[in-house]
């Protein structure tokens, strides 16, 4: 039962990770988020409430589990404290079972103001970023002017941080974006209120997962968004500001490489994104408008509407090898009920492009621009009857089996759990991770 386990997305988010991370997490001793920060959403059922989560892991959910927010992540302070306070009046206590890292890097509101402001500025040029100052904060942490977790145990200092920060930023937000400049105090203020707090949470992560993995404590690593969305892997420049593939899990966590036991990849059964970027598969006609209301397919952090297609099993295996991958789980199963036909990108056709990004007849990597990329689709039948809450996977229809042996034999690694619904019991396991 003793293992560790990475749990991360195969797409560009949305994937249903929250679910697979609370519904495994009654196995697990402490849940740990390595990358991202509150531009990711996790959303969790229990007890037939809707629970959404940006910051804190989802572990937080169960009593007897510490989470912990990772080096590799990047903190809202005002975010931080608004979920705090979000969990206690659903009845969650999180300030003694949530551990921070000293080294964790923090959003600030200039952040935020120089994140919308480019978005502005770049108008139809945009990346379509969720406004929260992922970016920018990431930029400061390279650049080695951001201010960490550990700067709130001295004040004097933060100021002079801060008042540092502020002539670089407000320089460009008044000269060149033509905005307001962030006002010193109010920023100052809101670290200050949530100092105490946040200290009070601070640990050594490192030295915390290395003591448990030696005492043969389970772990699960949480990623945010998906490896379509890596910083270095993924659909570039449409990308988040860190690593979410799995080596975001070691420079994250302080964990090494070898103490990952099982690392599994979620996967919607279709495909969806948000914002802007290619995107192959995408569909237009009335499937599009299926998917968005039978799945839900609304942001849980922006409430954008997210674009719909299907199943890439080009990018599927991309992800496959890039993380090292252990085996699948299928969320979404459901969804697929009513539809007649499913279709599964198996190939791509590809003609006048520049032999640059293309070996043989295989891209390289995924243009911005698509018109010469033709996906290639396998066609499957649908079964047209519910698969809804099913957790059994004998009890599935006999297509919807053929459907889900189609994609293992496609990717040729396992899949080991599907989910048949939001809630934490509607999943079929055919191995579970902590038994394997």
């Amino acid at each position: 039962m003793n293992k560790t386990i990475v749990i991360l997305g195969t797409q560009w988010g949305d994937e249903g990770k929250g679910k697979i991370v609370d519904f495994l997490t009654k196995n697990a001793d402490f849940v740990v988020r390595y990358q991202g920060g509150n531009n990711a959403g996790h959303t969790l059922i229990v007890n037939g409430k809707k629970i959404i989560l940006h910051q804190i892991p989802s572990g937080v959910i169960h009593d007897d589990v510490i989470s912990i927010i990772g080096n590799g992540t990047v903190i809202s302070p005002v975010a931080l404290i608004k979920e705090i306070h979000m969990l206690e009046k659903n009845n969650i206590f999180p300030k003694d079972k949530v551990y921070i890292s000293p080294f964790a890097s923090l959003i600030l509101n200039y952040h935020i103001a120089m994140d919308i402001a480019r978005e502005k500025k770049l108008n139809s040029a945009a990346i379509g970023t969720t406004g929260k100052g992922i970016g920018p904060a990431y930029e400061d942490k390279v650049s080695r002017m951001g201010i960490k977790v550990y700067d709130l145990n001295n004040l004097n200092l933060l100021k002079i941080k801060i008042k540092r920060a502020l002539n670089y930023y407000n320089y460009q937000l008044v000269n060149f974006y033509k905005q307001k400049p962030v006002d010193y105090k109010t920023t100052f203020n809101e670290l200050a209120e949530s100092a105490d707090l946040m200290l009070s949470m601070v640990k050594d992560v490192p030295e915390i997962l290395y003591q448990a993995i030696r005492n043969k404590n389970s772990v699960i690593f949480e990623g945010a968004q998906g490896t379509l969305l890596d910083i270095d892997h993924g659909t570039y420049p449409y990308v988040t500001s860190s690593n979410s593939t799995v080596g975001g899990v070691c420079t994250g966590t302080g964990v090494g490489p070898k103490s990952l036991d099982y690392i599994l990849g979620v996967s919607k059964v279709y495909m969806t994104r948000v914002g802007l970027g290619p995107f192959l598969t995408e569909v237009f006609d009335e499937t599009d408008n299926y998917f968005f209301l039978k799945g839900n397919e609304s942001g849980s952090t922006t409430g954008r509407r997210r674009r719909t297609g299907w199943l890439d099993i080009v990018l599927l295996k991309k992800a496959i090898k890039i993380n090292s991958l252990t085996a699948l789980c299928l969320t979404k199963l459901d969804v697929l009920d009513e539809l007649k036909e499913i279709k599964i990108c198996i190939d791509y056709k590809i003609s006048n492009i520049n032999s640059s990004i293309k070996n043989n007849n295989t891209l390289l990597f995924l243009p911005n621009t698509l018109e010469n990329v033709i996906p290639v689709y396998e066609t499957l039948p649908g079964w047209n009857s519910s698969t809804a809450g099913l957790t059994n996977f004998d009890s599935l229809p006999l297509l919807a089996k053929k459907y889900i042996n189609r994609i293992q034999e496609l990717v040729k690694i396992p899949i080991d759990i599907i989910s048949t619904g939001p809630s934490r019991n509607e999943t079929i396991v055919l191995r579970n991770p902590f038994k394997i």
